[in-house]
């Protein structure tokens, strides 16, 4: 059963109705996904990091303690933001990241996405809490992880509201990298959960 609410109770949007997906909303929301990671982050699918977009069924709606949630407009799908039970593994994560996690504990989000004609009016901010209301609902939970690429404006002041940076790898040395030339750009946080 989806959890209903609309944006007018997030910064006073209106015409948007953010809720849990069904299943009939999975084309739409891939679709906002790979939209995203084509145009936003100029790389496009690269399957070790984007496998969960194709099969999101497996990866959010049939796990109890995972989920997907959407905000929605006259029927369209506009906005993403999921939750995984995942803890954060090193590598390919940091240490000074993965130690602040506990193992099968921790909830990570993904695909925080809304697109670029619906941005600017509540909507990632309104996702976000969604799936940390969903979090603070389930026991298994005691950590928050998410990442995010600094070169996406606006990202790293969003998510330092919500949370703390645990490590920023532009500043960090990373003894990790994958010996490509290109500098990575990712910042780690730790999210607080809603009590």
């Amino acid at each position: 059963m989806s959890s209903l609410m609309t944006t007018t109770e997030t910064k006073g949007a209106a015409d948007y109705v953010l809720r849990q997906a069904e299943p009939g909303d999975v084309a739409q929301a891939r679709s906002v996904m790979l939209d995203t990671v084509y145009r936003d982050f100029g790389h496009g699918y690269l399957p070790r990091w984007h496998g969960d977009i194709i099969d999101l069924e497996s990866s959010y709606l049939a796990p109890e303690d995972n989920a997907l949630f959407v905000a929605v407009r006259d029927g369209r799908v506009v906005g993403t933001a999921g939750v995984r039970g995942q803890t954060p593994v090193s590598p390919p994560h940091p240490h000074e990241v993965t130690r602040h996690f506990e193992e099968g504990r921790t909830a990570s989000l993904y695909r925080v996405y809304v697109r670029p004609e619906h941005r600017r009016r509540g909507l990632a901010g309104g996702l976000v809490d969604a799936c940390l209301d969903f979090i603070a609902g389930r026991e298994r939970y005691t950590g928050v992880y998410l990442h995010t690429d600094a070169r996406t404006p606006g990202a790293v002041e969003f998510w330092s509201r919500r949370g703390a940076v645990l490590f920023d790898e532009r500043v960090a040395v990373n003894d990790m990298r994958d010996g490509s030339d290109e500098p990575f750009e990712t910042v780690h946080f730790r999210l607080r959960i809603p009590r």
